[in-house]
């Protein structure tokens, strides 16, 4: 794509409404990629108007959402800029000023119409099966008679007058020329009766004033391009590149995806909130990775492409205007690759505070011992606490003195195998290998598979059969702790026996 006309720079732009989504995580992401391929600015500005669905949690989890996939902004809230403010409602009288400059080339119009005239149109259109929308009764009001009338305190909104003949052509650099019947256009309210602008006439102004070359946004702002591109028309502003991204599908591929957070068939959290993905451990590395190919692609077959090659390789062309569908089994095996490339200290330093929150001391020490033993195990950071937490809890869950005995083996067998590695472990420096040579040996001693010998002692010091390497195991746990949960084992299968 052409960007010689101006520098670039683009903006994120959300509504601080409520919880940070996915969905606006990936357009922040695609402006992000945008502007660092171009070297260009990424803008981020609150579009704060909506007061009634405002919610300053939502802001904080906004910010702290973009520092955790580390989308720096290079101007916006808490780092300044020359074209500030950033937050829309500090901006309020910049936008009265522009409305009144379209009051004055007649371009806009004041509406005093009521609330409850409007709910009357509405409830006609229905009844008559027709599309709803606004009749323009005010549109042809003599403007100095509308003017004393808004002087004198009659409530009232301004509506921008839309061409009601003819067709609108807008070019969007994803999906090419888009074409509106003018007919069915309505002449939408700008500033509403407490002066606060819409989303539409505040969106155009700051986007001008900002110099915004690029605008990327969602695809349902698609309506919303003849409108403003009109808005730019009256102010005699020449419009940014336009482009709206691809709809994101949930996984069946049969809807949008979800705006809340829902319960898979086996119990576990389908999250869409950034926040959510981070308090599960998923990396910001994958994170990124995977959100950039939702509607875009490098080529056919790469899909694992580090931050810097992303940036290197994002451009506009090859974002596709067919929707994307999300899917978490792909998300998961991104993450677990990501997992296994970190460096222990890397990796071991991003699960202690997942160890902390369960209520375990977790030492760095311990905890990058224990890395090597789980990385392959997991997938999400906080998949590490199911899998490691026998290396921290004082004692185990109750589990089943019938879960010692190994396949093709009894009750005996397993009593012996752990009375008779309780003792060889006891005699030996606790390493790994001594580890292995001793059980190993007590196995052919025993005449049973070294499996069968393996397995009782797995349970007793881990009270599940499928746990990290176990040798390894046994040296972290050290030679106390695994000898006494050893003799545990012994006294529960002998009291079940009745030995």
């Amino acid at each position: 794509m052409n960007t010689d006309r101006k520098p670039v720079r683009v903006r994120y732009a959300p509504s601080p409404t409520g919880d940070f989504h996915v969905g606006g995580a990936r357009t922040a992401l695609f402006n992000w990629l945008f502007a660092r391929h171009h070297g260009g600015r990424f803008i981020l500005r609150i579009e704060d108007t909506d007061r009634k669905r405002y919610n300053p949690q939502a802001l904080q989890w906004l910010l702290d959402g973009l520092r955790y996939l580390e989308l720096d902004w290079d101007e916006g809230p808490e780092v300044g800029g020359g074209y500030g403010p950033y937050v829309q409602t500090e901006r309020l009288e910049i936008y009265r000023e522009h409305c009144g400059r379209l009051l004055e080339a007649g371009a806009a119009y004041r509406c005093f119409c009521t609330p409850e005239r409007l709910q009357e149109l509405a409830r006609q259109a229905q009844q008559r099966g027709e599309r709803g929308g606004y009749d323009r009764a005010c549109r042809n009001l003599d403007p100095e008679e509308a003017a004393r009338r808004a002087e004198a305190g009659e409530p009232h909104v301004v509506r921008f007058k839309m061409p009601l003949e003819g067709e609108t052509t807008v070019h969007d650099a994803i999906r090419g020329d888009i074409t509106f019947p003018n007919a069915v256009l309505q002449d939408t309210v700008l500033m509403k009766s407490d002066g606060i602008p819409t989303y539409h006439l505040a969106n155009v102004v700051d986007d001008h004033l900002m110099e915004i070359s690029h605008v990327l946004r969602g695809d349902e702002w698609v309506n919303s391009l003849p409108l403003h591109i009109h808005l730019y028309r009256a102010f005699g502003w020449e419009p940014p590149v336009m482009a709206h991204l691809p709809l994101i599908l949930n996984p069946t591929g049969k809807g949008k995806m979800s705006k809340r957070e829902e319960r898979a068939p086996d119990g576990s959290v389908r999250p869409v909130f950034v926040r959510t993905f981070q308090e599960l451990g998923y990396l910001p590395e994958a994170m990124i990775n995977f959100l950039a190919l939702l509607g875009w692609s490098y080529d056919d077959k790469t899909e694992i492409m580090s931050r810097q090659e992303l940036i290197e390789r994002f451009t506009l062309e090859r974002v596709q205007a067919s929707p994307a569908v999300w899917n978490y089994d792909k998300l998961d095996h991104m993450n677990g690759y990501y997992i296994r490339q970190l460096a222990p200290e890397d990796l071991a330093g991003r699960l202690v505070p997942f160890f902390e929150k369960a209520g375990w001391k977790a030492d760095r020490e311990k905890v990058l011992q224990i890395v090597p033993l789980i990385r392959e195990r997991i997938k999400r950071l906080s998949d590490a606490v199911a899998v490691a937490d026998f290396f921290f809890l004082e004692k185990l869950p109750p589990y089943d003195a019938a879960e010692l005995i190994p396949k093709k083996g009894d009750a005996a067998m397993a009593l012996a195998a752990l009375e008779r590695g309780r003792e060889a472990l006891g005699k030996i420096e606790f390493t790994r290998e001594a580890i292995e040579a001793a059980l190993r040996g007590e196995a052919e001693k025993l005449g049973i598979k070294a499996g069968q010998m393996f397995h009782p002692i797995r349970v007793a010091i881990s009270g599940r059969k499928v746990s990290p390497p176990l040798f390894e195991s046994l040296e972290v746990l050290g030679k106390e702790t695994s000898l006494a949960r050893i003799g545990e084992a012994i006294a529960k299968l002998r009291g079940a026996s009745g030995a």
